[in-house]
């Protein structure tokens, strides 16, 4: 069978990459051409284009690469046609691949959505969308389940969360080899998680780094994002007291006694980690002012919204500064503290329900294209 899979951001890819591993379980014949990142293009297959030239960030980003964005989505639409794939599969990114799963619809491809937009955060409205345009949807938290059968009557495959697998499947590391071989030293670790995107990064870093002095008896180590050059991120790493490792994110995290993250899918893997965390986001003004209005939840981190309670601190926008970060910061690392949050991430892993996401996805999507 032909697969098409579209991701656009790092966590896209590293689900897309599990996924096409359980799909070639499922069928050796698999044959995938894809949009997405290193991990899926180490899973095998033809990529078409990096999700690094794909990420905008934000209302007002979006309006000003309008140009690139609209001449992507007819790139892909043409791309799909010379392929010709029995399924097409999206991954997340409802901005881009909404205008494509549309078009799709129209010609007769099959399309199936692996991890559903947040759509229940907001832009609610495209429910109908999904249900003139989408022949599966897989989602992976459990609440999702819910909103989409009993609210809007749209039947929905709760698969689980792909994050558990991808942990519980990476190897162990030695925290003294690790930190040997990343040129640290013996001190206990804060990571810090800035994001994926260049502007992300330069917004977030800046004030975490911030925080750094006030804390000698630890090392803050920035996780670099594999999208990114090691260059990047030279003006953060020449502040005192701050380290990097590129591309090791699981195995920073695996060895850490805190982090700050900033607001998405790292706060999950952080949990999942059981390493206490500050969220953290800022975001353009505009962007912000926008959200703001638009967003309706309590909670802007995953932790928070799963256990519909706050677990973990959210620092946002102005609240996002160095004598907030450093209260919280200062809280996350006293015994007390620590235990209460632990125990609120134990319950967490239990609601996202076990592991075998991908595998469950794969059998479903094959046997489904099969017509079984």
């Amino acid at each position: 069978m032909k697969y098409y899979l579209i991701a656009g951001e790092a966590s896209g890819d590293l689900h897309g990459a599990n996924l096409m591993k359980a799909l070639k379980k499922e069928d050796a014949e698999a044959d995938f051409r894809f949009w997405g990142g290193d991990l899926m293009k180490a899973a095998g297959g033809t990529e078409v284009k990096h999700y690094r030239d794909l990420a905008f960030m934000g209302f007002a980003e979006v309006v000003m690469n309008l140009g690139t964005i609209l001449r992507n989505i007819k790139f892909c639409k043409k791309d799909i046609e010379i392929f010709n794939p029995d399924v097409i599969i999206f991954i997340d990114y409802p901005g881009f691949n909404f205008q494509i799963m549309k078009w799709a619809k129209k010609k007769g491809y099959k399309n199936h959505f692996y991890i559903s937009p947040q759509i229940w955060a907001w832009k609610e409205g495209r429910i109908k969308d999904i249900k003139r345009d989408v022949d599966e949807m897989y989602v992976i938290l459990p609440f999702e389940k819910d909103f989409y059968e009993n609210k809007h009557n749209f039947p929905v495959h709760f698969v689980g969360h792909p994050l558990i697998d991808a942990i519980y499947d990476r190897r162990q590391v030695d925290p003294a080899t690790f930190k040997k071989e990343n040129g640290l030293d013996e001190r206990p670790i804060v990571a810090l998680l800035p994001g994926s995107r260049k502007q992300e990064i330069k917004k977030m870093l800046e004030i975490m780094i911030s925080v750094a002095k006030n804390f000698s008896e630890y090392q803050f180590v920035i996780a670099g994002a594999p999208s990114q050059e090691k260059s990047f991120y030279e003006t953060f790493t020449s502040t005192k007291n701050a380290y990097f490792v590129s591309n090791k994110t699981y195995d920073l995290l695996s060895i850490s006694d805190a982090a700050l993250v900033t607001s998405g899918t790292a706060t999950l893997e952080t949990a999942l980690f059981k390493v206490p965390q500050v969220v953290c986001y800022k975001g353009s003004r505009i962007s912000y002012e926008i959200a703001k209005r638009v967003i309706k939840l309590d909670y802007i981190s995953l932790v928070n919204l799963i256990l519909n309670k706050e677990t973990v601190t959210e620092l946002i926008q102005t609240e996002f500064n160095t004598n907030r970060l450093k209260e919280e910061l200062t809280k996350i690392l006293e015994p007390y503290k620590r235990a209460t949050i632990f125990l609120d991430y134990y319950e967490l892993e239990q609601t996202l329900g076990g592991r075998g996401a991908s595998e469950k996805t794969a059998k479903l999507i094959y046997s489904e294209i099969r017509g079984n």
